[in-house]
């Protein structure tokens, strides 16, 4: 048996691990609208009855910008030199320049702990986006205006960048973009898939002798590049030693300068942290002689402010949740009447939620049998249940276990619990709703598949729950983590503020047998006298495709009696001999033949659709015409257009692990070429695994590099901050 891990071999920007280039993975400027649209675990993006994707998309785009100008307006008021830096980076821009100037030693610039945090506030609740009619969905919001576009156009060729950039420029630098890039031709690198060396070489054609590596400009645009890869690698900020470490090898010749400039534009912010020290007197503690103890160490860290603030909304909203009572819903025999008819773990479950506005469960895919459980309690207490998915996979997987269909309550009731996307919750065009004051309209929301849920989707699920609501986070730990920035759960795992419950229900078979091996970091042999796991050896990558398709178009079927379109081919990733642009194209040539008159694609072709980044839908072609290709995506129509098919819709036979996430099939076949060993670890491998559910089959040619990864490869860690500002603000729970 064999799998990889996600990150080395995909070519995308998620490769990068906080600015460190990994060989292979580099994209040109131009392949720009590819650079993330492998990476799924997104959260549903159909439109619903009533809101379409482009109104939905905008809406929440609003309410995260209007999130953040709240925020931004609690902060201290302005600071001379460094008008648009608050709080704790106007802390550090003041010690940098200390340090600079001689006033202050460098020992102790850094010196101070961040001050303690004030209690959660209430937030402010966002309004609910306001109906629309319903239609088929649109791939995306309008783009810039058309001469807007043909300005830049002009910028571009004038500089040597490639022109097809100019829609994506133009939308990200909005009106006088044109006179922006002139102004600023390092602007550029903030455009998707565009690289250090690519700007430099923009700027130069347009600065001529003005252009320099001591540039201000240049230092700040390639700090903020930093930090937007370290976040696309999953990290909330980084450590201020590293950042600037990163920036010297980028051949910025005074990155602490650099890190200041951009640190006074406002455009990252900066925070301390107080570390633990073992047998560290704490701060103010006297020694015999009665004098203080020395300070405790910090770590400095920098962020980019929408993940920073995202970060601390969800802190809030987390501690919120913690310290309040939950809604009393039911009488306490009532719940514990039904805890007393659950069986096992389920009745665990059912006490603690019972009594706790945070609840975290963990365990495989059997283990989902218990927040089921739970919802179906709720439900007869006369609560408003509702469960939700970071995506449609694991929505629609979740809606068959409930026996609901999704986003619609079952017969039973108008309340019954239903499943739903997060987006579509958060939006209003899936699920309950929200009431008067913007909150969610309900008291229960349990979240599968929780380990997928970023920084910012966290943030603004805990900021829309009523007061006295309740929350479960379930979920498996041992998949990979989210495709945006953060480790929400296994943060929260860590932090201990509340009750988790371990499920005790294993996963059966031999499958099940298996993928439980792997979580703890054993691959071993198992007995399959159904068939269940079949190792395919192969001695190259042409020999892994051949095989594949054998496997899904005829050994499958005929052995297993699982059809073509119920088997999912899983590999590292969409580049090299044997990624999902090689397999797809030879799955294509044999499952669903054709010319591919529009853009590669015929009717009837599997593909996932990525409207934004980080969010996919599978889906299969309808038809196409002059408005588009036409797709059934999840139950809905949505119609890409021709200018948005390249970079937004794939072939679907074959998908990455990460666009696997949430979704399981009766069959899948696992490809694992020779050239995958960088890309093996154990989170991959037990997610890529974990997606089938009668039948695997392993395409293996990485020979021992499969087992070693399993037992010495864990997930890459992250830096987040989550953890530390929850402790100020919550218990601690044994």
């Amino acid at each position: 048996m064999s799998t990889e891990p996600e990150p080395a071999t995909e070519d995308t920007a998620h490769a990068v691990d906080t600015g460190s280039e990994t060989p292979g993975t580099a994209e040109p400027a131009g392949a720009a609208s590819e650079a993330r649209s492998d990476e799924p675990a997104g959260e549903g993006g159909e439109a619903a009855a009533q809101v379409s994707e482009v109104e939905a998309e905008l809406a929440a785009q609003r309410i995260e910008r209007e999130r953040i100008e709240r925020r931004k307006a609690e902060k201290q008021g302005p600071i001379d030199a460094g008008g648009k830096l608050s709080g704790s980076a106007a802390d550090l821009l003041a010690a940098v320049r200390a340090v600079e100037s001689g006033e202050k030693p460098a020992a102790t610039v850094f010196g101070a702990p961040e001050p303690a945090r004030r209690p959660a506030p209430e937030p402010v609740r966002p309004p609910r986006p306001a109906p629309a009619e319903h239609s088929a969905a649109p791939a995306g919001p309008a783009g810039p205006a058309p001469e807007t576009v043909q300005s830049v156009r002009r910028v571009l060729a004038e500089g040597g960048a490639p022109e097809g950039l100019a829609p994506q420029t133009a939308a990200l630098l909005g009106e006088g973009a044109q006179d922006a890039l002139r102004a600023d031709p390092w602007l550029l690198l903030r455009v998707a898939g565009v690289r250090p060396e690519q700007a430099d070489g923009f700027a130069r054609a347009l600065l001529g002798a003005e252009c320099g590596p001591d540039d201000e400009r240049r230092g700040r645009a390639v700090t903020v590049w930093l930090l937007e890869q370290a976040a696309l690698a999953g990290h909330t900020a980084l450590e201020l030693p590293r950042l600037t470490a990163t920036l010297a090898q980028r051949g910025v010749p005074d990155p602490d300068a650099a890190v200041q400039s951009t640190l006074a534009e406002g455009e990252a912010l900066a925070f301390q942290d107080a570390l633990e020290e073992t047998g560290a007197r704490r701060e103010g503690e006297q020694d015999e002689e009665g004098e203080e103890g020395e300070e405790r160490p910090v770590r400095v860290l920098i962020g980019l402010e929408r993940y920073a603030l995202a970060e601390e909304s969800l802190a809030d909203g987390l501690a919120r949740l913690v310290n309040s009572a939950p809604k009393q819903d039911g009488s306490a025999a009532d719940w514990e009447q039904a805890a007393a008819s659950a069986q096992g773990s389920a009745a665990e479950l059912i006490r603690a939620v019972a009594g706790h506005g945070l609840v975290l469960h963990t365990g495989g895919e059997a283990s989902l049998a218990e927040p089921a459980a739970l919802l179906r309690t709720a439900h007869a207490l006369g609560l408003r249940a509702w469960a939700a998915a970071p995506g449609p996979l694991g929505r629609d997987r979740f809606a068959a276990l409930l026996g609901a269909a999704p986003a619609e309550p079952p017969s039973s009731g108008p309340n019954a619990p239903a499943a739903v996307t997060v987006t579509g919750l958060l939006t209003g065009a899936e699920g309950p709703g929200r009431d008067a004051d913007g909150a969610l309209d309900l008291d229960l929301l349990v979240v599968v598949d929780a380990p997928q849920l970023d920084v910012e989707a966290g943030a603004l699920l805990a900021e829309s729950l009523p007061d006295g609501a309740r929350l479960v986070l379930a979920g498996d730990p041992a998949v990979l983590w989210s495709v945006g920035p953060g480790r929400v759960f296994a943060d929260l795992l860590a932090a201990r503020i509340c009750p988790q419950i371990a499920s005790r229900r294993p996963d059966p078979g031999p499958l099940g047998e298996l993928v439980s091996g792997i979580g703890i970091g054993e691959l071993g042999q198992v007995e399959a006298p159904g068939k269940e796991v079949v190792i395919v050896p192969v001695r190259d990558a042409g020999e892994a495709v051949h095989r594949t398709v054998q496997l899904v178009a005829d050994s499958v079927p005929r052995a297993i009696g699982v059809p073509a379109e119920e088997t999912q081919v899983i590999t590292p990733g969409h580049g090299g001999a044997a990624g999902t642009r090689v397999l797809n194209a030879a799955l294509k040539e044999r499952l669903n033949p054709g010319p591919g008159r529009f853009g590669g694609f015929d009717p009837g072709d599997r593909v996932v659709h990525t409207p934004a980044p980080g969010r996919v839908l599978p889906g299969r072609v309808v038809t196409a015409d002059a408005e588009g290709l036409h797709l059934s995506c999840a139950g809905e129509t949505v119609i890409v257009p021709r200018d948005r098919v390249e970079g937004s819709v794939r072939h679907g036979w074959a998908l990455t692990a990460h666009q696997a996430l949430g979704g399981r099939w009766p069959a899948a076949v696992v490809v694992l070429p020779g050239d995958a060993v960088q890309a093996l670890s154990r989170p991959w491998i037990y997610t890529a695994f974990g997606r089938a559910a009668r039948h695997l089959s392993v395409v293996h040619g990485v020979e021992q590099a499969l087992p070693r990864a399993v037992a010495e490869i864990p997930a890459k860690p992250r830096t987040t901050r989550l953890p530390r500002l929850l402790a100020p603000q919550t218990p601690t729970t044994d």
